[in-house]
């Protein structure tokens, strides 16, 4: 019986022409890769390549049943598509990464009428950062990442599709109410994730200075804290703030400077139904969130 995976291995080499570009798409090995189609010359008793140069090309029995492939594979797709239609929604699970503060506001919302729509959906919930949220999404472990970028943040992985969900207030945090990044120039900074440092260097590079850090974390209720002792200051997104706010905190916006907060899904529309109807709920819990106090 012919395998699943070889036909998408054939398959893709008929489409893309080499070894190299089918171990991309696939996230193959390239060895791998040439296992499978040597194991397909084996199950088939047919010469499925031939070398051509440097590379392999197909023989007309492998241009064949590359295309039969395709048929198949096509029909196993739409299977499953429909397959997911059907009970996804009732019976199915929708697997989702986020950030802490993200976590700590906006899913509650999303995950709980998503419950009452749904109450046969499970929700698998995982915290971390984005670029491991992202990596995740990448080799399927997770059907959704909620990430943040910056205006000057790098552009996302090939193939990740991002959907807004809104933008998000950056506030100074420290003792005294009214402070701008310039007043805090000679300050002791708080710095969270790299994402978060990077984009802290650059605003900071605009007001002519660089921030002195000598604090790491990535807790919210840690970096605040430390805030509160009188030890440094530090930069927070609205939605933390929402989440936890210690007393003695003074938050002052800083104009311009938001954190674009986006639902980040992987490979080509539609989604599927699970996916798609927690998208739609984190969408319509952001359209909830006002923004933090200052």
């Amino acid at each position: 019986m012919l395998d699943v995976t070889r036909l998408r291995v054939i398959d893709a080499l008929a489409r893309l022409g080499s070894v190299t570009a089918v171990a991309k798409e696939l996230h193959y090995t390239q060895p791998t890769v040439s296992h499978h189609l040597a194991r397909l010359e084996a199950e088939t008793g047919a010469q499925l390549l031939q070398r051509a140069g440097r590379g392999v090309r197909l023989t007309p029995a492998g241009r064949l049943l590359a295309s039969r492939a395709a048929e198949i594979l096509g029909r196993i797709d739409a299977a499953d598509a429909e397959l997911s239609a059907h009970v996804g929604l009732s019976a199915g699970r929708v697997r989702l990464a986020s950030f802490s503060s993200v976590i700590g506001s906006l899913i509650p919302r999303a995950v709980a009428a998503l419950a009452d729509q749904h109450p046969g959906l499970r929700i698998g919930l995982t915290d971390t950062q984005p670029p491991e949220a992202l990596e995740l999404l990448r080799t399927g472990a997770i059907d959704v990442a909620i990430i943040f970028r910056y205006d000057d943040t790098e552009p996302e992985p090939p193939h990740v599709r991002l959907h807004h969900l809104l933008d998000d207030p950056l506030y100074l945090l420290s003792t005294s109410p009214g402070q701008t990044l310039s007043s805090q120039r000679d300050a002791t900074w708080i710095a969270g994730c790299d994402r978060c440092r990077i984009h802290l260097l650059s605003i900071c590079a605009d007001e002519g200075f660089e921030p002195r850090i000598g604090y790491t974390s990535d807790d919210m209720v840690v970096m605040q804290a430390l805030v509160v002792a009188g030890l440094g200051v530090t930069t927070s997104p609205g939605l933390a703030l929402r989440a936890h706010r210690a007393d003695g905190i003074e938050a002052s916006e800083l104009p311009g400077s938001r954190q674009h907060i986006y639902a980040a899904t992987y490979g080509e529309p539609p989604d599927p139904p699970a996916t798609a109807a927690l998208l739609a709920a984190l969408a319509d819990a952001a359209a909830t969130i006002a923004p933090a106090p200052a």
